[in-house]
This record gives structure tokens, sequence and C-alpha cells, in this order.
């Protein structure tokens, strides 16, 4: 792998499947797996297959399916656990077990009740036993945003004599600030012995609202794998949003980072899992949201119109978005009434636009926003109309 191409792990189907009342079949996982596998991405995270015989099942069949990408069973640090994950990867052609423990205090002594020393022997024990069923395993230390820094380096040490390929840092509960995130990953990077044999992943949550910055800081400071779902679902806030991760790194080229994802296809994958789901994404959601191209504001539209790049920075066809909206509101401006009525058959001239655009605004305040019917009806009172359609 370049040093400068980050692996991008999707989790939808695991960690974003944990949102209440989104369960799906294995049938929709596997059509989804399809599409993720086309999209390029590097890791699926197909489930927790000892978690329910449902979830094992859709393991095994999406790990028949994939042509490309590693199909990654989660298990705690348990035994059977990680036999069961082994057994439900048998058929993929890129297997990867994902095993771990929580490394914080609270961790520790609330949710374990043990000592230290007692969980890296644990980590150690459970990353060697799943080593022996494949060869790529990747450890997590649960909460280890919460978890000092030197404490959390002697653990991914054990874990890598183990044999860890992948070291996953997660942001358990979102808690971390972008700065201290990306320092822990830089810690790691510096201090853990035998750190170049294996990769450093981040994987944050967004209790706070900053799974995206956190996973970016991740990177920049030395990861080289980020887990993320489409359209950032998951427990709780959620996870890191894929398609903002991907387009940070697209979008800021100065960075040298590079992932495989092919963009064009971001909106139609967003739109397949809302409907799979039956979650449905908030229109101001970036890249992938109903609003993420949409322009109301007069000066706005006027600006877009000229020159896209005014203010859009990222162009709409690069994720698969045909175009930009220009929406009439009685906040819009003559600009984009002319635009809005040339694209349905009305050439105006300036006169004409200043008689039909005082018609427009008794109309706009009136209604939330102004569709090409109402163009047509606007246009067909005004005085000019003849004038108009028979130029």
């Amino acid at each position: 792998m370049s040093k400068n191409n980050v692996q991008i792990f999707d989790t939808t189907l695991r960690d974003g499947e944990q949102v209440p009342g989104c369960k799906l079949n294995t049938d929709q996982k596997v059509r989804i797996a399809r599409r993720l596998d086309s999209l390029g991405v590097d890791v699926i995270e197909a489930g927790f297959p000892v978690s329910s015989p449902g979830d094992f099942k859709s393991v095994v069949e999406i790990s028949k399916i994939v042509k490309n990408a590693t199909v990654c069973g989660l298990t705690r640090a348990v035994e059977n656990d990680i036999k069961v994950a082994a057994d439900s990867l048998q058929y993929a052609a890129r297997p990867r077990i994902h095993t771990g423990i929580g490394t914080s205090d609270s961790h520790i002594k609330h949710k374990f009740k043990a000592t230290r020393e007692q969980i890296i022997e644990r980590a150690y024990k459970a990353v060697s036993y799943a080593k022996s069923f494949v060869e790529d395993v990747e450890f997590y230390a649960e909460d280890a945003g919460r978890t000092d820094n030197e404490y959390l380096a002697r653990v991914c040490e054990a874990a890598i004599k183990a044999g860890a390929t992948v070291l996953n840092i997660p942001d358990t509960t979102g808690y971390c600030l972008p700065s201290e995130y990306g320092a822990k990953i830089k810690y790691l990077n510096e201090n853990v012995k035998g750190i170049e044999n294996a990769i450093l992943s981040v994987h944050c949550h967004n209790d706070l609202g900053l799974a995206t910055a956190n996973s970016i800081e991740g990177v920049i400071n030395g990861a080289r794998q980020i887990e993320c779902t489409i359209n950032g679902i998951g427990e709780r806030a959620g996870n890191t949003a894929l398609e903002e991760v991907v387009m940070v790194l697209k979008q800021h080229p100065y960075l040298n980072l590079d992932t495989n994802i092919d963009t064009t296809q971001l909106y139609g994958l967003s739109q397949f899992v809302s409907d799979s789901m039956g979650i449905y994404t908030q229109p101001n959601k970036a890249i992938v949201g109903a609003n993420a191209f949409a322009h109301s504001s007069g000066i706005h539209q006027d600006g877009v119109i000229k020159h896209r790049a005014t203010y859009e920075i990222i162009d709409p066809k690069d994720v698969g978005v045909t175009e930009s909206a220009i929406v009439l509101t009685a906040r819009s401006g003559r600009a984009a009434l002319a635009y809005r009525a040339k694209n349905v058959g009305y050439e105006l001239t300036k006169l004409q636009l200043d008689e039909v655009y005082q018609k427009f605004l008794e109309f706009a305040d009136r209604k939330k926003e102004i569709m090409d019917d109402d163009i047509h009806e606007i246009i067909e009172h005004s005085h000019l109309y003849r004038e108009i359609i028979s130029a």
C-alpha cells in the first residue's frame, strides 16, 4: 500500500446497522455489500457473526459475492466469538477478523472488573487466536479516545507482537477534540514498538459532531485507514460519514492522501442505503443531502449562475448529482428567475424580467417555493405574455 493511500473501512453493515429500527435482512445486506465493493471500499465489515444466526448468514453470503474488498467480521476478545467469525469468513477471498477489548480505565474497572495487565494479556491471546485462522487480524482498543496514551501504546505493542496487522484506535464515545485525537495518533505512530508492521486505523463517533474532523486529523498524523459508514449512520449520533472524509481528502490535494473510492457513486449509494434502512437523510447533510447543492439566496444564485465555483467547492457531478439546484423563493433575485424561466422555455428581456419579477414576488410571498408550473402561471398572468411567447 502506498504511504499516501488511505484505506476506507466501511462498517455500514455492522456499526451502521446498530441504529434502532434499521435491521437489514441478508438479501439487503448482500445488495449493499455489492455496491460498496463497486464503490471501491477497501474493507467491508459485514457483521458481528456470533451475535445472531442471521448475522452469521449475512457474513457468509457477503463473503461469497465480494470480489475486491477485504471482508471483515467483528468479535469480542472471546475464543468462541473468534471461532464463529472464522467460520463465517471461510468463503472470503480476503478475510479479516476484527477483535479487541476496552482499554480505558472506565472500561477496565466497570465493564471488565479487571486490571490493566489482565487486559493486555486478554488482548494478546485474542489476537493470537484470531491469527491461527487468518493472516489479516485487526485489533480494536475500545474507548481508546479516553485511554491514556502510554498505556494504550503498551496494549498496541502486545497486539502487534501477537500478529495484529491493523490497530483500530476508536473514539468510542465521540469525546475527543480533533487536536487531542490527532496527537494520540501521532504519539502511537512515534512510540509503539513495531508500528511499522501495522496500519493505524481511526474509528470516530459523532456525539459532539467531530467524527469527520477527528478522522481527518488522524490520517494527517499517520493513520492510514478510516472506519466509516454511508451517511454517517450508526450508534447514538452516528459514525464518521464515508462521503465526507473521502471528499475532504479529494478536495484538499495538498494533503497528498488518496482513496480508491469512485466518488461518482456516492449520491446513488447514499440514497440506496437510506431507502434500504428507512433512515431519513437530513436535507443539509454534507455531500449527499438534498440541499447540498441547492441555492435559494439571490446573491448566491447570481454567483453560481455566473460561475459555479463562486459558491460550490465541489462539482455536483463528482459525487453523482446531475446539477446544482436553483430554488426559487422570496429571497431569490432576477438572475435566478431568468435562469429558471429559460429552463422552461422563456427567454426574457430585461424589461420583461422586471415586469415578471414583480408578479413572481407576489407569488413567492404566498408560497415557500416557486415550482416550474408556477413560473408558467406567473408569465401567463403578465400583460406582456403575448410579447414574451411571440419572441
